[in-house]
């Protein structure tokens, strides 16, 4: 389909891939392509969709769960939009790593960018914190460490069992994830401080790699300022002082933990969105909540994460003042027309919010 107004249009033309996927992820898809229809027609450029219909069902017919022309098909769009990925009678793991994980180190999306802001005082769970406290941004290396797959095990089923799981991190895996959050920092342009979350005093090969590049790249940024963190410090200062951060930079497994506590001081996953970015490449973006199955075809569950999605999909894509409204309409609809973020809990239905957003650009 082709998004927006004849009469308003530029010379711009975007190919998004669409993955509703499981669940919900159809549900809340709708409700961003909606939003998404509506900013090009305000913006003035012009886009075409191809759906994908990767996910659960379609392993359950067929027992595929990406064809082997998937990752070339995928290469030639300008970004994809994904709802959700989990079927509750798929083992767990299967889609996850054969759809999330295969398209992200196919494509190589090796930055998974979380925002982390909350949009009104009355969602976050920390007291007395406002949205000038919470604004930070986390970067996570998101195609090494120990989402590779490395390991083995050794004696399986027995009382002498091993199960050794590698954390793979290669020195140009690590410096371009750096850089790229050295320079998103700089792009940022608030308090121009980048963390490097991680565990030296234990993980003391892969995070010795990690600290001896963040210094040494860090000579080439001196206008932004630089400190270390443990991980486990990390998550004590996001729950007590979150407004000490800025961006904060990591590894796989440790990123993928602290997106998760982010999304709860923020407001919930309700308002969590992310992006699988290949700076080179073809992007992901996607609510990280998941396909909450309970939720499925209820019409309750909350859209903005995967609106936000859209607007994080757009400033990728290059159209930042139609990412900038999206975001804006987002934040006025959380302020004043929602109860809370939950599923069935926010006085309007999915698809009334996403009426909201539209209104509101």
């Amino acid at each position: 389909m082709d998004g927006g107004d004849q009469e308003n249009m530029n010379d711009k033309n975007y190919k998004i891939a669409v993955i509703p996927g499981d669940g919900t992820g159809p549900e809340v898809v709708k409700e961003g392509l909606k939003v998404l229809e509506a900013t090009a027609a305000n913006f003035g450029f012009k886009y075409e969709t191809v759906n994908y219909d990767f996910g659960g069902e379609r392993y359950l017919k067929t027992g595929e769960v990406l064809p082997e022309t998937a990752v070339k098909e995928l290469s030639t769009f300008d970004a994809i939009f994904l709802g959700a990925i989990g079927h509750p009678d798929v083992k767990p793991g299967i889609l996850e790593k054969g759809i999330l994980l295969a398209l992200r180190f196919a494509l190589e999306q090796y930055i998974n960018l979380r925002p982390v802001k909350l949009y009104d005082s009355r969602f976050c769970p920390i007291k007395d914190k406002t949205p000038e406290d919470i604004d930070f941004v986390v970067v996570r290396e998101n195609t090494e460490g120990l989402y590779k797959g490395m390991g083995e095990f050794q004696n399986k089923g027995t009382k002498d069992e091993i199960a050794t799981q590698i954390s793979y991190n290669t020195r140009k895996g690590v410096e371009r994830c750096i850089r790229y959050a050295f320079d998103f920092t700089r792009r940022r342009n608030k308090k121009k401080q980048l963390t490097l979350c991680g565990k030296t005093n234990v993980l003391t090969y892969a995070f010795d790699l990690w600290e001896r590049t963040f210094y040494e790249v860090a000579k080439e940024y001196p206008d932004v300022k630089t400190d270390y963190a443990h991980v486990d410090a990390t998550c004590m200062w996001m729950v007590k002082n979150p407004e000490w951060f800025d961006v904060i930079v990591t590894d796989n497994m440790f990123g993928d933990i602290i997106t998760d506590l982010g999304a709860m001081v923020q407001g919930g996953m309700g308002i969590a969105a992310g992006g699988n970015v290949n700076p080179e490449g073809v992007s992901m973006f996607e609510p990280i909540g998941g396909s909450a199955p309970k939720y499925t075809d209820k019409n309750v569950i909350n859209p903005l994460a995967a609106i936000c999605s859209v607007s994080m999909l757009l400033e990728e894509i290059g159209e930042s003042k139609a990412a900038n409204s999206i975001e804006n309409s987002v934040i006025t609809v959380a302020r004043e027309k929602l109860k809370t973020l939950g599923a069935g809990r926010m006085g309007y239905s999915t698809t009334e919010v996403g009426d909201l957003v539209v209104k509101g650009l």
